[in-house]
């Protein structure tokens, strides 16, 4: 009976024992068939509530609780990012399964009721202003908040009644929209800003510790069957964290530094002292490098000096003589050079007689004296021994002879001066520059020109200086005192406009005139317009000259109008002045504005060769003139210097024929030939002709007879002066 009992018992023991290990097993086989993934959608970069570290995990205070509470909820959770903008937005996203977070019940975007979890933790909510002192709860706020805490901005009006809500992408926008004062506060949890405020740039933003908002921190979904079980099961994990716990995993990451300083916060910390480091260091190193530079151009000066200046003297040696000269074309191109080669007489004798230190203060009194007198534009140079070699200008002839006297007159009475009786003699030889010279500058040549003119002294024996090119000096000399005395004698009148009659030979009638001018030069007295105009244009003058003129005719003209005198007066435009000045028509109408004249009044000559130079330049010049109604004549037409094709490019008004033609040079008959045809050819283009340089009865009679009646030329009237055209336009009828 006994023995029938505990074998029941052990049986029923061993039976228990099965069983509560069939149970096991099976529970360890349902728990983990139970174990499902969660797809979690959370906030972006919500650092250190939950963000991306720099493993790529996504972890923070929020992360962390849902995977304690999923975890002991059987889930296997996954963490994605939100794109949606909002919490509404994504909970209306299949592809999550629950997001975070949320403070409340709420609706999703498209309207649809949800279900919470319960509190994972209660995150407290932070005023942030730029002002100090508190902010004042009671009064009227703009609240701003950004726009992915949406679901809990609905909160913040049962804490703050008295708030405007705005709301922004992200962080760095609402703190500029609180600078800008477009709000009066931002809001975000308390965790946030442990972390945003970290950056330097923030540095002047501070928290309202009296304006705290608690609010939980909760996970949602649609509230659908499914929705119920996971926030059903998630909840039972939620309530398995013990609060020691939870407080260690916020308190673990708002001790730690989670902030990383950026360059930027770098420079915003230290830029002030890296600008100093900066300017300090670049201000040493520009003073190193200016005194290197300057102890290498002082070590350059002094090697310069040693090649290219003479000791003695201080005047150039012929190596640094051959530099400047070329720097001094290169920079004063317009004025003209010669080169004077001069050489001691017995300059051994000196030595010997004298002493070696009595010629040494020979030459450097005569490089002083010849510095004194010549300009930064201008150079002396010791060739070798005794012979200087003087680079100057062509001022005139009275430079020259100046020269002379302040110069080589001392000096050839330097031992006389100091109680020797002995007198220095000095030959030069004289080299005037080409302009081949100037376009190839060869001075080793231009210096042996120089050097055979010294030697001619000699040969002549009764002269001290010799010219290699006299009649190029004559004509540099020349062109020199022309330009030279253009302005001074525009200012005194010297130069004079006259006219030289036009005239209707059917009619015998005077019909305008031809501005010329003549200059009665103060040292070379009445000089030809054939021989200062060239001069001029060569030397770019001519513009000042032709604006003078043609202000005089206008001024003329103005009188003539006052007397009732309607004239009519052609002036000369060459292509020097359309290069001077290319709206040289606005010029004329200032002209005829400013002295009340009529357009048709100064006819404009433009030679045929201008044309032919640059044929598209002045087709657009006289275009211009003729607009504003102006008579534009092609000067010089069958002179040769340009083809008849100009006749059909050029929109002229009136051809000034040439008459080349009839000269004795060729047939005469052919030349009629040609004339006669041309007459004919002009008056069938529609345009008015007048020939110029008729000389006899003969030719005038000839022109008459093939049409042209227009003429001007000495058989008429040889260019006068203003006084004497006015008697002869009075006269009304030609000689």
């Amino acid at each position: 009976m006994k023995q029938g009992f505990f074998r029941h018992i052990v049986i029923t023991l061993i039976s228990t024992v099965s069983v509560l290990c069939f149970a096991v097993q099976n529970y360890s086989i349902i728990t983990a068939s139970e174990s499902e993934k969660l797809v979690v959608g959370v906030l972006p970069d919500r650092c250190p509530v939950m963000y991306v570290d720099e493993s790529g995990e996504q972890v923070g205070i929020a992360v962390d609780l849902l995977k304690q509470a999923a975890n002991k909820a059987g889930y296997e959770i996954e963490i994605k990012i939100i794109t949606e903008k909002d919490i509404k937005e994504a909970l209306d996203n299949t592809a999550y399964d629950i997001v975070m977070p949320l403070g409340s019940a709420t609706t999703s975007a498209k309207g649809r009721a949800t279900i919470i979890s319960d509190n994972l933790s209660e995150v407290p909510f932070t005023l942030v202003t730029e002002e100090k002192h508190p902010i004042h709860i009671s009064s009227h706020l703009r609240i701003g908040m950004l726009r992915s805490l949406r679901s809990f901005a609905e909160l913040v009006p049962q804490r703050y009644p008295n708030t405007d809500i705005v709301f922004y992408d992200d962080i760095s926008e609402s703190i500029k929209a609180l600078r800008n004062g477009e709000v009066d506060a931002l809001l975000d949890n308390s965790y946030v800003w442990s972390y945003v405020l970290q950056k330097p740039a923030y540095s002047n933003l501070h928290v309202q510790p009296g304006a705290i908002l608690s609010i939980d921190y909760k996970a949602a979904v649609l509230d659908t069957p499914k929705g119920h079980e996971i926030i059903s099961r998630l909840n039972k994990g939620i309530a398995r964290i013990d609060d020691s716990h939870r407080e260690a995993i916020v308190l673990d990451y708002t001790t730690r530094r989670l902030y990383k300083y950026t360059l930027g916060d770098y420079w915003h910390m230290y830029g002030v002292f890296i600008i100093l480091g900066s300017l300090l260091f670049y201000a040493i190193l520009a003073i190193m490098i200016m005194r290197a530079r300057a102890y290498r151009q002082k070590q350059d000066n002094r090697l310069r000096e040693y090649i290219e200046i003479d000791k003695l003297t201080g005047a150039y040696t012929l190596a640094g003589f051959k530099k400047k000269v070329a720097e001094l074309i290169k920079e004063y191109p317009e004025n003209r050079y010669f080169i004077a080669y001069n050489n001691i007489v017995n300059f051994k004798f000196i030595n010997d007689h004298f002493g070696m230190e009595a010629g040494d203060n020979l030459l450097k009194f005569w490089v002083k004296k010849s510095i004194d007198a010549l300009t930064e534009e201008e150079a002396i140079c010791r060739a070798v021994a005794d012979r200087i070699v003087v680079f100057r200008k062509m001022d005139g002839q009275q430079t020259f002879y100046h020269d002379l006297a302040d110069v080589i007159e001392p000096v050839s009475n330097f031992f006389v001066e100091v109680g020797n009786n002995y007198k220095a003699e000095i030959r030069s030889g004289i080299y005037v520059l080409t302009d081949e010279d100037y376009q190839n500058l060869n001075l080793e040549h231009i210096l042996d020109c120089a050097r055979v003119a010294e030697k001619k002294v000699i040969e002549k024996g009764n002269v001290n200086f010799e010219f290699y090119n006299l009649s190029h000096w004559e004509a540099e000399k020349q062109a020199t005192d022309i330009t030279s005395h253009l302005t001074p004698a525009l200012k005194e009148g010297r130069i004079q406009v006259w006219y030289q009659p036009q005239v209707n030979f059917e009619k015998g009638i005077i019909t305008g005139a031809e501005a010329l001018c003549r200059w009665n030069h103060s040292d070379l007295g009445w000089i030809s317009p054939g021989i200062f105009i060239p001069v001029l244009e060569k030397a770019g003058k001519i513009y000042e000259l032709d604006s003078y003129i043609w202000d005089r005719v206008c001024q003329d003209l103005s009188r003539w109008n006052e007397e009732g005198k309607y004239r009519t007066v052609s002036v000369n435009v060459s292509r020097a002045d359309i290069k001077a000045n290319p709206n040289v028509q606005e010029h004329f109408r200032s002209l005829i504005d400013r002295y009340f004249l009529s357009p048709d009044q100064l006819h404009i000559e433009i030679t045929e060769n201008a044309f032919a130079d640059d044929a598209k330049a002045l087709i657009e010049v006289t275009k211009n003139l003729q607009k504003l109604g102006f008579t534009v004549e092609m000067d010089d037409f069958g002179s040769g210097y340009s083809s008849l094709h100009m006749l059909k490019e050029v929109p002229i008004n009136r051809v000034k024929m040439d008459l080349n033609f009839l000269s004795d040079e060729g047939s005469k008959e052919k030349g009629k030939i040609i004339i006669s045809n041309m007459i004919h050819m002009i008056d069938d283009l529609g345009m008015k002709l007048i020939s110029e340089g008729v000389e006899t009865e003969k030719q005038a009679e000839f022109l008459r007879e093939k049409g042209c009646v227009e003429m001007q030329g000495y058989y008429f009237y040889k260019p006068v002066c203003v006084e004497e055209f006015e008697n002869l336009c009075d006269k009304g009828v030609t000689t």
